[in-house]
């Protein structure tokens, strides 16, 4: 269970809100299971487990030591000339005159670099799949601006050729988003990328929920040129306002509920049970966000209704109000040179990442596209390459974080992944050359300490059953 699951109980009814001495008073009756059940927090049962629950397993390992390595370790650190060791699908050991334990397989990377999985915090593999055709747009719940109730883990097809991709790049971690045609798009998930046949299979253990929440031109264009309201920005505004004023009245009814514990339930709402756990800090809050003044509008949002956003993704304008995200701990996922062709974009520089990090924002740089997620490495170097000749000084151990430590806080498994530190998880990626450099390419990429790619043995280099499976004429 993460931190967030285990906090007491606060707005909403779906968990148990009388404490263990008051259950405890024989004068009173003990809730029924179905009501325990009824209050526990949203998409859990009596147990404490998920209703979707994670079905993960590391694959199988033996113990490996990385030696001879320049490390950059996520967390502000380089070490030359270094050893890794990975052991019971956990970094066992960091540094410099590391002992490899007897029995480790021993990689030499002959001077060449190591670093952290790389992670995505915004990505849509598997939901808008590969090939993009209407069979695989499975994104955006595009009837309504609020459409909280639907989980893109539910669209998540884990044969897109795309997680493959993705693992030669380096990724070992991403949250899939819905889209953001709507102001409520639905919840998100966290995935470890590993070849699997179901979702749950790649499901992050313990990895809390997010809601993607959207701003902007897309919503109101899209329902406007219905004829449909929210066809402005102050539209989107009003329209997550009332959203947000019945979300809180409907925690209040479940606290009620809870407070009783006997009597009839309130009649359960599957989207407000979201919205419930946004209010109630179980779930983050991920909000697409271009311009400088609708992020500040959010802030003052979030603060009317009492939740956090945990980052702005896209957030183009980030650096106007690079002060204002470090004030309210919001982190920024942001594109390093996609200066995209819509109004609200027309202010993106390059230097954004770079002026945010200066300013001591986290930051990330993430994909929203099947193929940038290839080379977030890369992409990271552009950015970085942008603040330098800016004036901007960030060093390589510095902006690492960029596609590792950061993505991983906003995706709310920091404590698990995202830094090369003893006890977490094993997920690391040897790269041919510094991985800010144009021709670095992951050579070998482990999750929980089991190799799963290898540039230079195609039997390390999987294939989706997609890709295997040979074309035939469908009536």
């Amino acid at each position: 269970m993460t931190r967030r699951l285990a906090k007491g109980a606060a707005l909403i009814g779906l968990f148990l809100a009388a404490s263990s001495g008051a259950l405890a008073q024989a004068a009173k009756p003990a809730p029924t299971e179905t009501a325990l059940a009824l209050k526990l927090r949203p998409g859990l049962d009596p147990r404490g487990a998920d209703f979707y629950p994670s079905t993960y397993k590391p694959i199988a390992s033996r113990p490996v030591a990385i030696v001879n390595a320049n490390i950059l370790t996520g967390t502000g650190a380089e070490i030359r000339g270094g050893t890794i060791v990975l052991s019971g699908g956990k970094i066992a050991a960091v540094g410099q005159g590391v002992t490899p334990p007897a029995g480790a397989q021993i990689v030499d990377a002959a001077g060449r670099w190591v670093t952290p999985g790389v992670i995505d915090a915004h990505s849509h593999l598997g939901a808008f799949s590969s090939p993009g055709v209407d069979g695989t747009r499975d994104g955006n719940e595009n009837v309504d601006p609020v459409t909280p109730q639907v989980w893109v883990e539910h669209s998540v097809w884990p044969q897109d050729p795309g997680f493959d991709r993705a693992r030669a790049g380096g990724v070992t971690s991403l949250m899939i988003l819905p889209g953001s045609a709507n102001l409520f798009g639905g919840r998100s998930v966290a995935l470890k990328n590993v070849p699997a046949t179901t979702v749950q299979a790649m499901k992050f253990p313990g990895a809390p929920y997010g809601l993607k929440m959207a701003c902007g031109e897309n919503p109101k264009e899209r329902y406007g040129s219905r004829g449909r309201s929210p066809a402005t920005r102050m539209g989107n505004l009003a329209v997550t306002r009332r959203t947000w004023i019945e979300a809180g009245d409907y925690a209040r009814r479940w606290e009620a509920f809870g407070r009783r514990g006997t009597g009839d339930a309130p009649k359960r709402d599957v989207g407000l049970d979201t919205l419930s756990g946004v209010l109630n800090g179980d779930i983050s809050v991920q909000n697409h966000c271009y311009r400088a003044d609708e992020m500040g509008v959010v802030l003052d949002l979030a603060k009317e209704f009492g939740y956090r956003v945990t980052a702005f993704h896209h957030a183009v304008e980030a650096y106007k109000i690079a002060d204002l995200l470090k004030a309210n701990n919001v982190c920024a996922a942001v594109w390093a040179n996609r200066l995209v062709g819509k109004m609200e974009g027309n202010d993106a520089i390059e230097e954004n990442a770079g002026i945010l990090q200066q300013a001591g924002v986290c930051v990330a740089i993430h994909s929203d596209s099947a193929t940038v997620i290839q080379r977030l490495n890369i992409e990271s170097s552009i950015a970085l390459a942008a603040a330098r000749r800016a004036g901007i000084q960030i060093s390589d151990a510095e902006a690492v974080k960029w596609f590792t430590a950061n993505p991983a806080k906003i995706m709310g498994v920091l404590d698990q992944t995202g830094t090369l530190e003893v006890g977490k998880m094993g997920d690391v990626v040897l790269w041919s050359h510094n991985p800010f450099d144009i021709y670095a390419v992951a050579k070998k990429v482990y999750i929980d300490g089991a190799q799963v790619y290898d540039d230079d043995d195609p039997a390390q280099q999987h294939r989706s059953d997609f890709e295997l499976i040979q074309p035939k004429e469908v009536n």
